[in-house]
């Protein structure tokens, strides 16, 4: 399995060194590791390939080689594919909640703020902090995997494409109005960061996107 480096991520660890947060950093990628590993594990289980794991600025990426066969197995207007693909997707979000989960039932057992030497407060923000990035409707993170996904196997692979397109788009945009408030408001400037990691991400999609749609066109131009 190759190990592959964003080089972003020097640009990230010298913001969060410069405004002071990088414990909180370091906690945030440490837990966006287990987060990783849930997809690992659950990739495993449905008998998929790991091919790489990627350390981004946000945290890891594992890409798996997919089965060829669940191609030809159709649900609905998908295929099984795209329900083991929705199902790893979710595996990583899920990991990030029961970790809170079983944070809070720590605590509620033994009134102890502590975990590993880390605040149990610090441990159920940076998990949720995690869930809820990961689960925004933005290809590639997770939350934009499942709708891509889940549109695919009840509408196709065309809708699911132009769809989670646009709500991408949709997406950012309330975000970046809604993180200029919070700028103002808590004068943080890794918010602007990630917001703008976002930003690229969308851009590389939509030129994705758009090249796409010209292979389709272009198809079904000369497929008359």
């Amino acid at each position: 399995m190759q190990i592959k480096i964003n080089l972003k991520i020097f640009l990230f660890l010298i913001i969060f060194i410069l405004t002071k947060q990088i414990k909180i950093y370091a906690i945030i990628m440490l837990f966006a590791l287990i987060h990783e590993l849930g997809h690992l594990v659950m990739g495993i289980v449905l008998n998929f390939k790991p091919e790489s794991i990627s350390i981004i600025p946000t945290g890891f990426s594992i890409k798996f080689k997919a089965n060829n066969n669940n191609y030809n197995k159709k649900i609905k207007n998908g295929n099984l594919l795209a329900v083991k693909k929705t199902i790893i997707a979710s595996a990583g979000p899920l990991t990030n909640a029961i970790l809170v989960l079983c944070a809070i039932i720590y605590y509620k057992s033994t009134n102890n703020v502590y975990i590993a030497n880390i605040p149990l407060d610090l441990l159920i923000y940076s998990n949720i902090l995690i869930f809820i990035f990961n689960l925004l409707p933005i290809y590639p993170l997770d939350g934009g995997r499942i709708l891509k996904e889940m549109i695919h196997i009840n509408c196709g692979i065309y809708l699911s494409y132009t769809m989670t397109n646009k709500i991408a788009n949709i997406t950012i945009i309330i975000l970046t109005i809604l993180s200029s408030v919070a700028i103002l408001i808590y004068k943080n400037i890794a918010i602007l960061f990630i917001i703008t990691y976002l930003w690229f991400l969308v851009i590389n999609e939509n030129k994705k996107y758009n090249m796409k749609m010209k292979i389709w066109e272009n198809y079904k131009k000369y497929s008359i």
